[in-house]
């Protein structure tokens, strides 16, 4: 026997003569408005113990969601259950909330309303859910550098809900900036990089907190900024910054997302030596002296397409919150490399060193070293 699809206006007709109207949604999808006077109580948990919910099998009952497709389904697994007086609001709550139907909110304070609100197209993935949103907010990433890289890694962190978010920069804002450092606009030229990109941080997402850091990461300074870090995000433009954070995160153990780019190319992966000693490399594997300085130029020598470090950042605050909660496949051991011109991209692989002086299994931390002078006299 098929089930019964209402309109939106049958739905109310029935519900108004009694008839029960449950919403088969999570609880996250109902804090943006349910039909007035249906229950909620989510599909799986109604399947799994329907006669909880629903004593008698001949009782009538409407059930609704988003779309119509969920509501629908779970009506015929309750048909095979079962129960005989079913049917489902066609077109969900979309529906009838285009039809102009009431509808309320549940008992959420302002707080728990706006997390659901905000998040709700997170909330709906399996990958992530309330669960996972709920460890992005608990979560603190170390964003090195408010430029060009950190700069739109920063924005859809803060976006994406990551609870904490220190930002460390010496800098202080400039016009050349503006053309890729999209955090900053024309008024804050000449304050500096970081209180400006909290102030715009704050304005994305006035629910995270934004450690405003105006200072150079040094050894003397490195281990104090790393405390608390679930990840660092490399948005320097330097070796000697590199090597330093790459030999913090392996005292630390704790994951490198790097990134670098010049004129139309640029190339991100992820260090993950710290944690996986002799399975995931370092930035050393990769690199282990710094190459001659006319070989690595950087951006206000060669110049860079303004919007390169935007494709990169959000590479790397895609590899940050993968890292953060624990899914997918990491770029760690992989260098993806693009250019930008022919629009290709390439993948190279980087296997741990078994020699390395830095994350080799077994070797202890040598300590930090002048990284001005190694990447000097180096290559």
């Amino acid at each position: 026997m098929s089930i019964r699809e209402l309109t939106p206006e049958q739905a109310r007709a029935r519900q108004q003569a009694g008839v029960a109207m449950i919403d088969v949604r999570a609880a996250h999808e109902r804090a943006a408005g349910m039909a007035e006077g249906a229950r909620g109580v989510a599909g799986g948990e109604l399947l799994a113990a329907p006669g909880s919910v629903l004593p008698s099998p001949e009782q009538e009952i409407i059930l609704i969601c988003q779309s119509g497709r969920r509501s629908l389904d779970a009506a015929v697994a309750l048909q095979a259950a079962g129960y005989t007086q079913l049917a489902s609001v066609a077109g969900g709550t979309v529906a009838w909330r285009a039809a102009g139907l009431p509808l309320v909110q549940p008992g959420l304070d302002a707080g728990e309303r706006d997390f659901y609100d905000r998040y709700s197209r997170h909330l709906l993935l399996p990958q992530v859910g309330e669960a996972g949103q709920r460890r992005l907010e608990r979560s603190c990433v170390l964003v090195v550098g408010a430029g060009g890289l950190g700069a739109p890694a920063a924005f859809y962190l803060a976006a994406a809900g990551v609870g904490r978010l220190r930002i460390v920069d010496d800098d202080v804002v400039e016009r050349s900036n503006l053309q890729r450092q999209i955090i900053h606009t024309d008024a804050a030229i000449g304050s500096a990089k970081v209180e400006s990109a909290r102030a715009r941080l704050l304005a994305l997402n006035p629910h995270i907190e934004v450690d405003a850091v105006a200072q150079r990461v040094t050894s003397a300074n490195v281990d104090a900024l790393m405390e608390g870090v679930d990840v660092v995000l490399d948005g320097s433009d330097n070796f000697p910054l590199r090597y330093l954070l790459n030999d913090a995160c392996i005292k630390h153990a704790r994951p490198l997302v790097y990134a670098a780019i010049e004129r139309f190319d640029g190339q991100v992966g992820v260090f993950d030596a710290g944690r996986r000693r002799g399975q995931a490399p370092c930035y050393r594997c990769l690199f282990p002296e710094p190459p001659p300085p006319e070989f690595a130029p950087n951006c206000a020598e060669a110049g860079v397409l303004g919007v390169l470090p935007g494709l990169a950042g959000v590479i790397q605050a895609t590899e940050v919150l993968k890292l953060l909660l624990e899914i997918g496949q990491p770029l760690a051991g992989r260098l993806l490399r693009f250019d930008a011109l022919g629009m290709r991209f390439a993948e190279t692989r980087v296997p741990a060193d078994p020699g390395c002086a830095l994350c080799a299994p077994g070797r202890a931390f040598p300590g930090y070293i002048d990284y001005a002078s190694f990447c000097a006299h180096r290559g």
